[in-house]
């Protein structure tokens, strides 16, 4: 962070922002405010420029069509590239957390190149489609609660060596590969399958970010109740439905 001042970036809204996707930057800029940190919020459309100084980088999931013209777009554009080799955080969801890997299957049936800021391949999946409430344990180095999220994805997301999974499913399918995967992470690169939206759901996951990127190892607490009754709804119907 510079300047004393927070600086989220959500990306390409026009086209990646489905299943409440936005509510991830909302969750983001308000538990930040509630610390009392000065933020300022750029929502980057996709026929504007990727700034390269922002601090937290937030991306939604989209339809197959949209998720290949993002791509294209992020790859001429260069600026999420060179902001993660400037040391920002980024979290994305669903099509965005496959536009972070090396290649996906895009709307012609083609393999799309991704950006590489995740070592993941991700393929078209030839089973039913993964649907649902999910109820994941998050990776313990992380220190975070369950994982609660909606999923709603076509894709498989492979692993590579140097991607960890960022949680692995009680309930769900994740990352649709059978080995009870969802996501993947590295140092300040983060992607999941999780709609809900998975900040709301998830708020700790949001102070996750806000920590990394103020390089801090702890927050002031803030008031939880609103965010502990929504996750225990969704806990509870999941584990009804499963």
């Amino acid at each position: 962070m510079s300047d004393n001042q927070l600086r989220l970036v959500w990306v390409y809204p026009d086209l990646l922002s489905t299943y409440g996707d936005q509510g991830n930057v909302l969750v983001v800029e308000r538990r930040a405010r509630q610390r009392g940190l000065d933020v300022a919020r750029l929502d980057v459309r996709s026929d504007q420029p990727i700034p390269t100084s922002g601090d937290i980088y937030l991306i939604g999931g989209g339809e197959d069509r949209p998720q290949r013209l993002a791509a294209e777009r992020l790859r001429r554009d260069g600026g999420l590239v060179k902001a993660v080799e400037n040391g920002a955080i980024v979290f994305a969801v669903c099509a965005g957390y496959q536009i972070l890997g090396h290649e996906f299957i895009n709307d012609l049936g083609q393999r799309e190149p991704g950006l590489g800021l995740l070592d993941v391949v991700s393929v078209r999946g030839e089973g039913e489609r993964c649907v649902g409430d999910v109820l994941a344990d998050i990776d313990p180095q992380l220190n975070l609660p369950t994982l609660t999220g909606f999923e709603n994805h076509q894709g498989v997301t492979h692993l590579g060596p140097t991607a960890r999974p960022f949680a692995r499913v009680r309930i769900g399918k994740g990352n649709g590969t059978g080995d009870g995967t969802e996501g993947a992470y590295n140092d300040t690169v983060f992607g999941t399958y999780m709609h809900g939206p998975v900040m709301a759901r998830n708020p700790l996951i949001a102070d996750l970010l806000l920590k990394l990127a103020l390089d801090v190892n702890a927050l002031p607490p803030v008031d939880e109740r609103w965010y502990e009754a929504l996750r225990n709804e969704r806990i509870a119907a999941a584990q009804q439905s499963a």
